[in-house]
This record gives C-alpha cells, sequence and structure tokens, in this order.
C-alpha cells in the first residue's frame, strides 16, 4: 500500500464484511461508537492511517508507533480480564507472518503470542521450515484473551483488526499464513470452514496467503499434522525456502 486512500478502502471492505455478519455499531479504537456506514473516521480517529508501507530501516519504528498508538487498550469489554496485551513478536522485516486467533492464559499471562503447547507446536512447525520464531513476525487477530478461551466477538475483533492491518501493512510479508478458522475468515472475509479453504492461496491486499489449522487443533487432532506440514511445504516454496537441514 502506497497512500492513505488504500489503507481508507482496506479498512472499508472489512467494515462492510463485519456489517454483512450483522455489526452494527463499532466500538472505535478511540472516541465512541459510530456506524459502520462512515469508515473513514475509524481510521481517522485510531491514528491508523499514518501507518503505511515503510522503508526496512523504519519498519520497527512503525510498529514501535502502532503499539504505542494501541496503548493500554480499553476500546472493547477484553480489557476487563486481561493480564497483558498480546501485541506480537518478531522481525519487523520478516517476509512470513503467521496471523492466529487469540491469545491463551499463557500468552496472557507473558504478554508475548504462541507461548504455550500451541506456541510451542508452531515453534516446531517454524523450525521445520528452515526458520526461527525471531525471523518470521507472530501476531493474533485480536490483542487480549477471551474469557475461558472463548471465541473473539464481532466487535472485539473489529475494535482489535485495525492494528493488525496496521502491523501488516508496516511489514509488507511476502506470505502470510493464517492459522485457524477466526483469522482465515477474518483476514478473507468469508464464512467458508477452514477445510475448504487450506490447501491453497488466496490473496490479501496482493499478499499470498495460506490458511491452515492452529496449532492447539492438532494438538487434538494429531492425525491432520500431514495436512498442516503440506501447507507449509507450499509456504516454503513461494519463499524458495530449503527447509530443515
Amino acid at each position: 500500500m502506497g497512500n492513505d486512500s488504500d489503507l481508507v478502502q482496506a479498512v472499508r471492505s472489512h467494515l462492510i464484511w463485519w456489517r454483512s455478519l450483522g455489526l452494527k455499531d463499532l466500538a472505535l479504537p478511540a472516541g465512541p461508537s459510530v456506524s459502520t456506514g462512515s469508515p473513514l473516521p475509524v481510521v481517522r480517529q485510531a491514528g491508523i492511517e499514518q501507518f503505511q508501507q515503510v522503508e526496512t530501516a523504519d519498519k520497527q519504528a512503525s510498529l514501535d508507533a502502532v503499539r504505542t498508538e494501541l496503548g493500554d487498550c480499553q476500546r472493547c469489554r477484553l480489557h476487563t480480564g486481561r493480564r497483558h496485551i498480546v501485541f506480537g513478536t518478531g522481525d519487523p522485516k520478516a517476509e512470513l507472518v503467521f496471523v492466529g486467533e487469540a491469545p491463551g492464559e499463557e500468552e496472557d499471562r507473558q504478554g508475548q503470542p504462541f507461548v504455550g503447547r500451541a506456541g510451542q507446536l508452531l515453534t516446531k512447525m517454524i523450525q521445520a521450515m528452515g526458520l526461527t520464531r525471531e525471523k518470521v513476525y507472530i501476531a493474533n487477530i485480536i490483542k487480549c484473551r477471551p474469557p475461558q478461551n472463548r471465541n473473539p466477538m464481532p466487535d472485539e475483533i473489529a475494535s482489535c483488526e485495525p492494528f493488525l492491518i496496521a502491523q501488516l501493512n508496516t511489514i509488507q510479508p511476502k506470505v502470510i499464513c493464517a492459522l485457524g478458522t477466526f483469522a482465515a475468515q477474518t483476514l478473507l472475509r468469508t464464512q467458508d470452514k477452514i477445510s475448504r479453504l487450506r490447501g491453497r492461496f488466496h490473496h490479501y491486499n496482493g499478499i499470498p496467503l495460506m490458511p491452515t489449522y492452529h496449532p492447539a487443533y492438532l494438538l487434538r487432532n494429531p492425525e491432520d499434522k500431514r495436512l498442516v506440514w503440506e501447507d507449509m511445504q507450499k509456504i516454503m516454496e513461494e519463499l524458495n525456502l530449503p527447509g530443515k537441514p
């Protein structure tokens, strides 16, 4: 994305998607709620329009600015039960970004994404691709843990997603891997099941996006690890990665 109008259009398309799901009022990243029929004030009030594609040397500074804009977020109900905001971690120059659903208990405790049992499995997947966590970027659709790890609500996602958009817009990865149903459906604005979406590339604002099963799902269904590895191999081919030595 090269200018503010591109980012405004990206946010507008996401707001149209949320309205199609029945969300009529949006919890703004700052200020009072407005109708989803007026998306431009959302961008302006959030201050997100300033985060455009930046040169490599400035990517970390831009991500830091997004985190500063997020602040001690109280834009939705989830702030009342969280311990830490889980913003994201990894290389601001990463060619590959993993996007999950939401922090779990261990992530909420440490303030880092994917550090519980599912995160340990994700780390093994990344290493099998010949990478390390430090060479990719990992984030979630929402930044705070839902109570009892329940599914995120549409208004919670809508409050948080502008910050994920800013993260992706800053990093400009070559590939995005959407982990699980909520990440894939949110980024692709579809209601298709993950079982139908996985296995092939889609596109998110011109970036190839591979949906696959969430590592937490694989802990319950280890027989499907083979399918996820097939998806990872397609990402490796797209990025010309040799895999684990």
